[in-house]
């Protein structure tokens, strides 16, 4: 039987863990968020006062080592995420982590086998959000064979959202912080894998073109180590073709938008920065794409948090996303990172 009540410890509180999983988090009946530990002991004080957790830890191994902790949500930056993933998993807690997954491939494909080790235990990822709400609706189309066979799949993720180069750097362009992801690309393949397969060859190119950015608190300036543009073509496994365009340097970039094109119709997905997502779509007698508006009921959601606190007191997996999920797209991110330190062309799955 479950514990009546579900004790989350947290490891990383930056702003996606402030402002999103521990508001959800404190409103579901039976949770209680107990410890955390931040970077510093200042900022685990603010967040403890801010969301009345009771206990402050200095290191992150011991809110692991915390008796009173069932589940550990990791908020912290990639670099952390597996070894305190297998941490967690290995002394009985429940994990929830953000994505991205981990640093490589290497890395991700390590959480994976211990999770298996454990199964008994809940091991999820924050899904991409992209497509939560349009998802279900979407499927239902593909699947009710709106759009044929797949030909083509065009993948963007363009803003210039890295193009002052005198903003500080970030973390998403130190690798030794963020590992082989790049911008988008990751969480928008993510996506693109609920309605599509995982493609079996890329080839890639990348570039830094903004290569050195300033560290105010050091009074430095450092080098940017993750490329901030990124052309991906892939071939998919029924003979179908896609293309990813990803930057963060492009003036007045389109965004983020999916499109499938199918030997039927054509389905156009725009992931507008406000939250909305618009879902266009056409078959060949139509003179143009007809936005498609979707009735509430057929709306997803996001409810991550709930899921996950769901599966902890069922047993049954989490909707979106599992380990073997992350997995998959983290060998993409992989093949696409040694496709372009190669400039040549990389099958999948790949070699070990």
């Amino acid at each position: 039987m479950p514990k009546s009540k579900i004790r989350i410890g947290v490891i990383g509180a930056g702003k996606i863990t402030r402002e999103r999983h521990l508001p959800r988090f404190a409103a579901i009946p039976g949770v209680e968020i107990s410890a955390v530990c931040n970077l510093s002991a200042e900022s685990t004080r603010r967040v403890a006062d801010a969301f009345d957790i009771p206990t402050c830890h200095t290191r992150w191994r011991d809110v692991i080592d915390d008796e009173r902790v069932d589940a550990v949500l990791i908020g912290a930056w990639p670099s952390l995420h597996c070894e305190a993933t297998c941490a967690a998993l290995e002394a009985g807690k429940h994990v929830l982590t953000q994505a991205r997954m981990a640093m490589n491939l290497d890395e991700a494909q390590r959480m994976l086998a211990t999770a298996e080790r454990h199964r008994s235990l809940v091991a999820q990822i924050v899904p991409s959000p992209y497509g939560l709400l349009c998802g279900p609706a979407v499927t239902r189309l593909i699947d009710d064979g709106f759009l044929g066979t797949l030909r083509e799949l065009v993948v963007i993720g363009v803003d210039n959202s890295m193009w002052d180069y005198s903003r500080p750097l970030h973390w998403r362009q130190e690798e030794s912080k963020s590992g082989r992801n790049v911008l988008s690309l990751g969480i928008l393949h993510e996506t693109v894998l609920r309605w599509t397969a995982q493609p079996t060859q890329v080839f890639a190119q990348s570039k830094v073109f903004e290569p050195a950015r300033p560290v105010p608190e050091q009074c430095r300036v450092a080098e940017v180590t993750v490329p901030d543009s990124v052309q991906v073509l892939t071939q998919l496994p029924d003979g179908g073709r896609g293309i990813y365009h990803l930057s963060g340097v492009t003036l007045f970039g389109p965004g983020k938008q999916i499109h499938l094109y199918g030997s039927r119709g054509t389905i156009r997905l725009i992931f507008h920065p406000d939250g909305r997502e618009q879902v266009s779509v056409g078959y060949a007698c139509d003179s143009e794409l007809q936005d498609v508006t979707i009735p509430d009921e057929q709306l997803g959601r996001w409810r991550v948090e709930e899921d996950f606190v769901r599966s902890i007191q069922t047993g049954e997996p989490p909707r979106l996303t599992d380990f073997a999920s992350g997995v998959e797209y983290m060998e993409f991110v992989e093949a696409v990172a040694r496709s372009a330190e190669r400039n040549a062309a990389v099958t999948l799955p790949l070699a070990n």
